[in-house]
Protein backbone atom coordinates (compact mmCIF):
# COMPACT_ATOMS: atom_id res chain seq x y z
CA UNK A 1 0.00 0.00 0.00
CA UNK A 2 0.87 3.53 -0.45
CA UNK A 3 2.27 5.80 2.25
CA UNK A 4 0.86 8.85 0.58
CA UNK A 5 -2.42 9.92 1.62
CA UNK A 6 -5.62 8.80 -0.51
CA UNK A 7 -7.25 11.53 -0.82
CA UNK A 8 -4.71 13.21 -2.73
CA UNK A 9 -3.51 10.65 -4.97
CA UNK A 10 -7.14 9.87 -5.66
CA UNK A 11 -8.54 13.70 -5.76
CA UNK A 12 -9.88 14.36 -9.08
CA UNK A 13 -8.52 16.73 -11.66
CA UNK A 14 -10.96 17.06 -13.85
CA UNK A 15 -14.69 18.27 -13.40
CA UNK A 16 -16.41 15.17 -14.63
CA UNK A 17 -14.85 13.29 -12.16
CA UNK A 18 -15.88 15.34 -9.31
CA UNK A 19 -18.96 13.80 -7.42
CA UNK A 20 -21.67 15.84 -7.43
CA UNK A 21 -25.37 16.64 -7.99
CA UNK A 22 -25.93 17.25 -11.44
CA UNK A 23 -26.87 20.66 -11.82
CA UNK A 24 -23.88 21.47 -9.88
CA UNK A 25 -21.77 19.82 -11.98
CA UNK A 26 -23.23 21.60 -15.21
CA UNK A 27 -22.72 25.02 -13.73
CA UNK A 28 -19.25 23.96 -13.89
CA UNK A 29 -19.04 22.08 -16.96
CA UNK A 30 -20.14 25.52 -18.51
CA UNK A 31 -17.57 27.64 -17.13
CA UNK A 32 -14.93 25.23 -18.58
CA UNK A 33 -16.80 25.82 -21.94
CA UNK A 34 -17.21 29.69 -21.71
CA UNK A 35 -13.45 29.46 -20.54
CA UNK A 36 -13.83 31.95 -18.07
CA UNK A 37 -15.10 31.69 -14.57
CA UNK A 38 -16.36 34.03 -12.41
CA UNK A 39 -15.60 35.12 -8.52
CA UNK A 40 -16.91 32.21 -6.69
CA UNK A 41 -18.08 31.73 -3.26
CA UNK A 42 -18.47 27.53 -2.85
CA UNK A 43 -20.46 27.19 -0.33
CA UNK A 44 -21.37 23.26 1.84
CA UNK A 45 -20.05 21.10 4.63
CA UNK A 46 -16.42 19.69 4.95
CA UNK A 47 -15.29 17.25 2.53
CA UNK A 48 -18.14 17.84 -0.08
CA UNK A 49 -15.45 18.79 -2.77
CA UNK A 50 -15.36 22.57 -2.79
CA UNK A 51 -11.47 22.85 -3.05
CA UNK A 52 -11.30 19.79 -4.97
CA UNK A 53 -13.42 21.31 -7.91
CA UNK A 54 -11.70 24.82 -7.43
CA UNK A 55 -8.56 23.54 -8.56
CA UNK A 56 -9.98 21.48 -10.83
CA UNK A 57 -11.41 24.45 -12.70
CA UNK A 58 -8.19 26.01 -12.78
CA UNK A 59 -6.10 22.96 -13.74
CA UNK A 60 -8.53 22.33 -16.85
CA UNK A 61 -8.59 26.16 -18.24
CA UNK A 62 -4.44 25.67 -17.83
CA UNK A 63 -4.83 28.94 -15.26
CA UNK A 64 -2.09 30.00 -12.49
CA UNK A 65 -3.51 29.69 -9.35
CA UNK A 66 -2.32 29.86 -5.48
CA UNK A 67 -4.66 28.62 -2.57
CA UNK A 68 -4.07 30.55 0.63
CA UNK A 69 -5.50 28.61 4.30
CA UNK A 70 -8.05 31.12 5.53
CA UNK A 71 -8.00 29.73 9.37
CA UNK A 72 -3.93 29.99 8.72
CA UNK A 73 -2.39 32.48 7.17
CA UNK A 74 -5.50 34.34 5.61
CA UNK A 75 -5.84 35.52 9.11
CA UNK A 76 -3.26 37.97 9.14
CA UNK A 77 -4.13 40.61 6.70
CA UNK A 78 -1.01 42.01 5.95
CA UNK A 79 0.60 38.66 5.15
CA UNK A 80 -2.77 38.13 2.64
CA UNK A 81 -1.80 41.52 0.92
CA UNK A 82 1.29 40.92 0.28
CA UNK A 83 1.07 37.49 -0.85
CA UNK A 84 -1.91 38.24 -3.27
CA UNK A 85 -0.32 41.41 -4.54
CA UNK A 86 2.95 39.54 -5.31
CA UNK A 87 1.19 36.85 -7.29
CA UNK A 88 -1.29 39.34 -8.97
CA UNK A 89 1.67 41.28 -10.14
CA UNK A 90 4.07 38.63 -11.57
CA UNK A 91 3.42 37.60 -15.21
CA UNK A 92 1.59 34.37 -16.03
CA UNK A 93 3.15 31.49 -17.28
CA UNK A 94 0.86 30.27 -19.32
CA UNK A 95 -1.13 31.69 -22.28
CA UNK A 96 -4.15 29.40 -21.75
CA UNK A 97 -6.05 31.50 -19.35
CA UNK A 98 -7.40 34.58 -19.31
CA UNK A 99 -6.97 35.42 -15.74
CA UNK A 100 -4.85 33.84 -12.70
CA UNK A 101 -6.92 32.28 -9.97
CA UNK A 102 -6.84 33.07 -5.95
CA UNK A 103 -8.31 30.36 -3.91
CA UNK A 104 -9.18 31.29 -0.43
CA UNK A 105 -9.47 28.35 0.79
CA UNK A 106 -12.00 27.76 4.66
CA UNK A 107 -12.68 31.98 3.43
CA UNK A 108 -15.32 31.82 6.77
CA UNK A 109 -12.02 31.35 9.07
CA UNK A 110 -11.12 34.83 8.35
CA UNK A 111 -11.71 37.79 10.37
CA UNK A 112 -14.93 39.17 8.94
CA UNK A 113 -14.12 42.76 10.65
CA UNK A 114 -10.29 43.31 9.11
CA UNK A 115 -9.69 40.42 6.50
CA UNK A 116 -13.15 40.36 4.92
CA UNK A 117 -13.04 43.64 3.93
CA UNK A 118 -9.60 43.77 2.54
CA UNK A 119 -10.74 40.76 0.36
CA UNK A 120 -13.60 42.38 -1.15
CA UNK A 121 -11.26 46.05 -2.08
CA UNK A 122 -8.84 42.99 -3.83
CA UNK A 123 -11.74 41.26 -6.04
CA UNK A 124 -11.95 45.08 -7.46
CA UNK A 125 -8.23 46.14 -7.29
CA UNK A 126 -7.02 42.95 -9.20
CA UNK A 127 -10.71 42.60 -11.05
CA UNK A 128 -8.43 43.06 -14.85
CA UNK A 129 -5.99 39.86 -14.09
CA UNK A 130 -7.52 37.96 -11.18
CA UNK A 131 -10.16 35.94 -10.28
CA UNK A 132 -10.88 34.87 -6.75
CA UNK A 133 -12.59 31.80 -5.46
CA UNK A 134 -13.74 31.32 -1.72
CA UNK A 135 -14.45 27.95 0.01
CA UNK A 136 -16.52 27.87 3.15
CA UNK A 137 -18.30 25.55 5.11
CA UNK A 138 -20.93 28.27 6.72
CA UNK A 139 -21.10 31.45 3.75
CA UNK A 140 -23.06 33.11 6.45
CA UNK A 141 -19.62 34.11 8.39
CA UNK A 142 -19.07 35.57 5.30
CA UNK A 143 -19.72 39.42 4.91
CA UNK A 144 -22.46 40.48 2.10
CA UNK A 145 -20.13 42.39 -0.07
CA UNK A 146 -18.08 39.41 -0.88
CA UNK A 147 -21.73 37.60 -1.62
CA UNK A 148 -22.83 40.23 -3.88
CA UNK A 149 -19.50 40.43 -5.87
CA UNK A 150 -19.62 36.58 -6.11
CA UNK A 151 -21.49 33.52 -8.22
CA UNK A 152 -22.48 31.68 -4.98
CA UNK A 153 -22.85 27.89 -5.66
CA UNK A 154 -24.25 25.79 -2.77
CA UNK A 155 -22.51 22.64 -2.66
CA UNK A 156 -25.67 20.73 -0.58
CA UNK A 157 -26.99 17.44 -1.49
CA UNK A 158 -30.76 17.50 -1.35
CA UNK A 159 -32.63 13.98 -1.01
CA UNK A 160 -33.73 14.00 -4.21
CA UNK A 161 -29.48 13.51 -4.81
CA UNK A 162 -28.32 11.51 -2.48
CA UNK A 163 -28.69 8.10 -3.28
CA UNK A 164 -26.68 9.19 -6.71
CA UNK A 165 -24.10 10.77 -5.10
CA UNK A 166 -23.61 7.83 -2.47
CA UNK A 167 -23.61 5.47 -4.78
CA UNK A 168 -20.91 7.14 -7.12
CA UNK A 169 -19.23 7.66 -3.83
CA UNK A 170 -19.42 3.91 -2.98
CA UNK A 171 -17.86 3.09 -6.27
CA UNK A 172 -14.82 5.46 -5.70
CA UNK A 173 -14.49 3.91 -2.68
CA UNK A 174 -14.38 0.50 -3.95
CA UNK A 175 -12.00 1.20 -6.70
CA UNK A 176 -9.46 2.53 -4.41
CA UNK A 177 -9.35 0.04 -2.13
CA UNK A 178 -9.29 -2.43 -5.04
CA UNK A 179 -6.43 -0.23 -6.48
CA UNK A 180 -4.44 -0.31 -2.82
CA UNK A 181 -5.25 -4.20 -2.54
CA UNK A 182 -7.00 -4.05 0.23
CA UNK A 183 -9.51 -6.78 0.68
CA UNK A 184 -13.13 -5.30 1.91
CA UNK A 185 -16.60 -6.27 3.06
CA UNK A 186 -18.70 -4.25 0.87
CA UNK A 187 -22.20 -3.94 3.50
CA UNK A 188 -18.83 -2.52 6.30
CA UNK A 189 -17.99 -0.31 3.27
CA UNK A 190 -21.47 0.68 2.62
CA UNK A 191 -21.95 1.78 6.90
CA UNK A 192 -19.26 3.80 6.79
CA UNK A 193 -19.80 5.72 3.92
CA UNK A 194 -23.00 6.58 5.28
CA UNK A 195 -21.50 7.06 9.28
CA UNK A 196 -19.64 10.35 7.53
CA UNK A 197 -21.67 11.00 4.58
CA UNK A 198 -21.61 13.88 2.60
CA UNK A 199 -18.07 14.15 3.98
CA UNK A 200 -16.08 12.49 1.47
CA UNK A 201 -12.72 13.79 2.46
CA UNK A 202 -12.94 11.90 5.85
CA UNK A 203 -14.85 9.01 4.39
CA UNK A 204 -11.52 8.27 2.63
CA UNK A 205 -8.95 8.98 5.39
CA UNK A 206 -11.18 6.89 7.49
CA UNK A 207 -10.50 3.59 4.86
CA UNK A 208 -6.88 4.34 4.90
CA UNK A 209 -6.72 4.42 8.53
CA UNK A 210 -8.48 1.22 8.69
CA UNK A 211 -6.77 -0.23 5.97
CA UNK A 212 -3.46 -0.73 8.06
CA UNK A 213 -5.61 -3.66 9.63
CA UNK A 214 -5.09 -5.50 5.90
CA UNK A 215 -9.02 -5.60 4.92
CA UNK A 216 -12.19 -3.47 5.67
CA UNK A 217 -14.70 -6.22 7.62
CA UNK A 218 -16.83 -6.05 11.03
CA UNK A 219 -13.38 -5.69 12.91
CA UNK A 220 -13.58 -2.24 12.00
CA UNK A 221 -16.97 -1.33 13.09
CA UNK A 222 -15.78 -1.00 17.16
CA UNK A 223 -13.70 1.71 16.12
CA UNK A 224 -16.13 3.64 14.17
CA UNK A 225 -18.10 3.92 17.23
CA UNK A 226 -15.56 5.28 18.86
CA UNK A 227 -14.28 9.17 19.14
CA UNK A 228 -10.91 9.68 19.05
CA UNK A 229 -9.70 12.32 22.02
CA UNK A 230 -5.63 12.38 21.74
CA UNK A 231 -5.86 15.49 19.06
CA UNK A 232 -8.61 17.47 21.25
CA UNK A 233 -6.32 17.27 24.53
CA UNK A 234 -3.35 18.04 22.61
CA UNK A 235 -4.55 21.27 21.50
CA UNK A 236 -6.52 22.22 24.06
CA UNK A 237 -3.49 21.49 26.52
CA UNK A 238 -0.93 23.59 23.65
CA UNK A 239 -4.38 26.23 23.20
CA UNK A 240 -4.18 25.59 19.75
CA UNK A 241 -7.25 27.07 19.03
CA UNK A 242 -7.53 26.08 14.94
CA UNK A 243 -6.72 22.61 15.84
CA UNK A 244 -9.64 22.58 18.56
CA UNK A 245 -12.05 23.85 16.17
CA UNK A 246 -11.60 21.31 12.78
CA UNK A 247 -11.48 18.53 15.83
CA UNK A 248 -15.41 20.14 16.41
CA UNK A 249 -15.95 20.31 13.02
CA UNK A 250 -15.01 16.52 12.28
CA UNK A 251 -16.97 15.48 15.21
CA UNK A 252 -20.72 17.12 14.67
CA UNK A 253 -21.62 13.55 13.69
CA UNK A 254 -21.86 12.78 16.67
CA UNK A 255 -25.18 13.15 19.40
CA UNK A 256 -24.36 16.70 21.54
CA UNK A 257 -25.14 14.36 24.87
CA UNK A 258 -22.72 11.36 23.41
CA UNK A 259 -20.04 14.00 22.23
CA UNK A 260 -20.19 15.92 25.58
CA UNK A 261 -20.35 12.63 28.16
CA UNK A 262 -16.99 11.56 25.99
CA UNK A 263 -15.35 14.62 26.91
CA UNK A 264 -16.37 14.60 30.55
CA UNK A 265 -15.00 10.93 30.80
CA UNK A 266 -11.24 12.17 28.98
CA UNK A 267 -11.11 15.11 30.53
CA UNK A 268 -11.61 13.85 34.50
CA UNK A 269 -8.55 11.92 33.58
CA UNK A 270 -6.24 14.33 31.97
CA UNK A 271 -6.97 17.57 33.95
CA UNK A 272 -5.40 18.50 37.40
CA UNK A 273 -7.82 17.78 40.15
CA UNK A 274 -8.11 21.11 41.10
CA UNK A 275 -9.61 22.09 37.92
CA UNK A 276 -12.17 18.83 37.44
CA UNK A 277 -14.79 20.23 39.34
CA UNK A 278 -14.57 23.87 37.07
CA UNK A 279 -14.64 21.59 33.52
CA UNK A 280 -17.39 19.93 35.02
CA UNK A 281 -19.48 22.96 35.95
CA UNK A 282 -18.26 24.24 32.02
CA UNK A 283 -19.08 21.51 30.29
CA UNK A 284 -22.96 20.92 32.09
CA UNK A 285 -23.85 24.73 31.21
CA UNK A 286 -22.93 23.74 27.53
CA UNK A 287 -24.74 20.38 27.18
CA UNK A 288 -27.95 22.38 28.65
CA UNK A 289 -27.58 24.96 25.88
CA UNK A 290 -27.12 22.38 23.12
CA UNK A 291 -30.82 21.52 23.55
CA UNK A 292 -31.64 24.52 21.94
CA UNK A 293 -28.57 26.40 20.24
CA UNK A 294 -28.90 27.40 16.97
CA UNK A 295 -25.58 26.62 15.98
CA UNK A 296 -23.92 23.34 17.33
CA UNK A 297 -20.58 24.08 16.34
CA UNK A 298 -20.53 27.74 17.73
CA UNK A 299 -21.41 25.93 20.99
CA UNK A 300 -18.98 23.42 21.44
CA UNK A 301 -16.09 25.48 20.70
CA UNK A 302 -16.88 27.74 23.13
CA UNK A 303 -17.58 25.12 25.67
CA UNK A 304 -13.66 23.75 24.58
CA UNK A 305 -12.67 27.63 24.66
CA UNK A 306 -13.90 27.69 27.97
CA UNK A 307 -11.70 24.47 29.25
CA UNK A 308 -8.59 25.67 27.26
CA UNK A 309 -8.65 29.08 28.78
CA UNK A 310 -9.72 28.28 32.50
CA UNK A 311 -8.18 24.83 33.63
CA UNK A 312 -4.93 23.47 33.95
CA UNK A 313 -3.82 19.60 32.57
CA UNK A 314 -1.75 17.30 33.61
CA UNK A 315 1.47 16.88 32.03
CA UNK A 316 3.24 13.91 31.43
CA UNK A 317 7.00 13.44 33.69
CA UNK A 318 9.97 13.13 31.56
CA UNK A 319 11.88 10.52 32.92
CA UNK A 320 15.35 11.37 34.15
Amino acid sequence: MSDFLWVEKYRPKKIKDCILPEDTKKTFSEFLKQGEIPNLLLSGTAGTGKTTVARALCEELGADYIIINGSDEGRQIDTLRTKIKNFASTVSLTEDANHKVVIIDEADYTNAESVQPALRNFLETFHSNCRFIFTCNYKAKLIEPLHSRCTVIDFRIVNGQRVKTATAFMERCSKILEDEEVPFDKKILAELIQKHYPDFRRTINELQRYSVRGKIDSGILFSMSEVSHKELLSSLKEKRFNDMRKWVVQNLDKEPAFLFRSIYDVLYKALSPNSIPQAILIIAGYQYKAAFVADQEINMVACLTEIMAGCKFKWKRKHK
